[in-house]
């Protein structure tokens, strides 16, 4: 029996529904997604290993390359103010909002050169995705045992100095499409402080007006993206985090209600979550966050 053409009909009525319904464009969408982080990861994992031979920061900038091309053929814009704060010649610790899984094209686009993330141990099993970024040197934490992931920011601390190297964090811990900043959680301004570096607030504006994992929509659009004034910590101590943290949570929510051109306040309520965006959720965005 011929299969042609009952796979040629099939593909056409895939494709019919992708231009009449709105869900199935938006599902089609995340799947491509999916299957771009996927493929990208072996293909940017080969040529990591070929040129610098195995896992080094250096790696990042070859796994910036190939996730910028995202964009394209999203019809994503970014513009960036302020990006020479990033790149200045230092240890510092960024943070920055975390919306949706677009967060890892955004991380992307910005990345300036020897910054690492810090992540969860299970992604590190997470197939080509969890080689990419161990060969990118992404930093790896137990959070299921906390002594554990308390010891292991010690380490890092001292590595961002001993390295000048700089660490992105998501301050919120998870991700958040409500039209407002979650509260933030401690480790970031932890590791700032014991590091005795700076904090860089990076802001992305909000992605409702062409992503909504709620209403369906998945169209182009432009994000907006803030790079702030470093916040200082040398001479500040634990007892200090939570001027700290304050300090930089409304330094960021005020520029994201700027950028946004939306209201102070949320948007909308929590969104539900779809399997295929859980499953992103492990992609290089989704930065472990001490509680």
């Amino acid at each position: 029996m011929d299969v042609w053409p009952w796979l040629s009909a099939a593909l056409l009525l895939l494709l019919l529904l992708v231009q009449l319904s709105r869900s199935a464009k938006f599902y089609a969408k995340i799947g491509l997604y999916c299957a771009l982080c996927f493929t990208v990861s072996i293909v940017a994992a080969a040529t990591c290993l070929l040129r610098h031979g195995g896992r080094t920061v250096e790696n990042m900038s070859i796994i910036s390359w190939f996730v910028r091309s995202f964009k394209y053929l999203y019809g994503l814009r970014f513009e960036i103010k302020g990006r020479q704060r990033l790149d200045e010649d230092r240890s510092c610790v960024i943070i920055s909002n975390h919306q949706s899984i677009l967060d890892m094209m955004g991380l992307m686009e910005a990345l300036p050169d020897r910054c690492v993330q810090i992540a969860k141990r299970e992604l590190l099993f997470l197939g080509p995705v969890g080689l990419i970024m161990y060969l990118g040197g992404v930093i790896f934490i137990n959070r299921q045992r906390s002594q554990t992931a308390v010891s292991a920011l010690a380490d890092v601390g001292e590595r961002m100095v001993r390295e000048k190297l700089k660490v992105w964090i998501y301050p919120e811990g998870t991700r958040n499409d409500n039209g407002d900043l979650l509260p933030f959680k401690k480790g970031a301004f932890y590791l700032a402080i014991q590091a005795q570096v700076p904090i860089v607030p990076v802001v992305y504006s909000s992605f409702s007006s062409f992503y909504d994992s709620r209403t369906k929509l998945f169209t182009s659009g432009t994000i907006k993206v803030e790079v702030l004034d470093a916040v200082p910590t040398r001479g500040l101590t634990v007892a200090d985090i939570p001027r700290l943290m304050d300090t930089c949570y409304q330094a960021m929510r005020t520029s994201f209600f700027s950028i946004s051109k939306t209201p102070s306040g949320p948007l909308l309520g929590s969104r539900p979550l779809m399997f295929l965006h859980r499953s992103l959720q492990s992609l290089p965005g989704a930065v472990w966050q001490q509680a």
